[in-house]
């Protein structure tokens, strides 16, 4: 008997589209290999940005030295490779064509299926872009390492709540697809909150002081920000287990919640596509 076997059934069927979503991006090996190319570009540009705020205030970004912001910049990138994914454009357009319906006919729930696919797309982008974009990144820029061995491991359980909140926001934002046809213009809303809130551009403390407590209470802050501090050693101690848990806890409920909205949206659908 494998270890998969013994997994719940659930569990068992996400590993199995986990390891669909991997083979099928093979297909797609060019895409990621200018990826490398794409994100050393984004790195560099905002190295010069702060580079420049930094010398015309030193204090600019509250509690973050300009080595710090540095590795920030590096490493927040980096980890949007893995974390990245388009679930919500992939069901947009599978209800278009009608495809969704062929999904839901499938003995699998669909938020399982979209999931699962994007687990195994992180995995792969894991090792094919996000590794050679950190090692080439790392070798032109001052990229410091994680603050101790603590903050290394905290870091990487982060990550992979960043996946997982990610695409539960995704799979939520993607089921509106099925009553408004076109979800283009909340597609662009929901990418530009989400870049801004997540920590990604500009850390929280960059935000006013009277709004930034309200900020974190959303879930965008810990897509980016809260594994970027955990990385730096921002937070440690109790502060470091409480913002970990805090993140996963918006994931399981996010991923709660996106099934049953599913659900709900589901009851009722008409397709264009055939």
């Amino acid at each position: 008997m494998t270890a998969a076997a013994i997994l719940p059934r659930p569990f068992r069927i996400g590993l199995g589209y986990a390891r669909i979503g991997f083979i099928n991006i093979l297909a797609f090996r060019l895409r990621y290999y200018t990826g490398v190319v794409t994100y050393l570009i984004n790195v560099t540009v905002y190295y010069f940005i702060w580079k420049a705020l930094y010398a015309t205030d030193p204090e600019f970004a509250r509690g973050f030295s300009f080595a710090e912001m540095t590795t920030y910049v590096a490493v927040g990138w980096v980890i949007r490779s893995v974390y990245f994914n388009n679930i919500d454009q992939n069901m947009a357009s599978d209800v278009q064509e009608g495809s969704i319906v062929m999904n839901m006919l499938k003995p699998a729930r669909v938020q399982t299926m979209y999931i699962g696919r994007t687990i195994g797309e992180a995995s792969f982008r894991l090792l094919l872009l996000t590794a050679p974009a950190a090692a080439v990144i790392c070798l032109i820029f001052p990229v410091e390492g994680p603050a101790s061995a603590e903050a290394g491991g905290l870091f990487l359980a982060s990550l992979g709540g960043s996946v997982l909140l990610t695409s539960a926001v995704n799979f939520i934002v993607g089921c509106f697809a099925v009553r408004m046809k076109t979800i283009l213009g909340l597609l662009r809303a929901k990418y530009y909150v989400q870049e801004i809130l997540s920590g990604l551009l500009v850390p929280m403390t960059m935000f006013p002081a009277a709004i930034e407590p309200w900020l974190m209470l959303l879930p965008f802050p810990h897509i980016a920000y809260t594994p970027l501090r955990l990385y730096l050693g921002k937070l440690q101690g109790a502060d470091a287990w409480a913002a970990l848990a805090t993140q996963w806890a918006w994931a399981v409920v996010l991923l709660l919640f996106g099934g049953w909205f599913w659900r709900v949206m589901a009851r009722k659908l008409t397709v264009q596509g055939g």
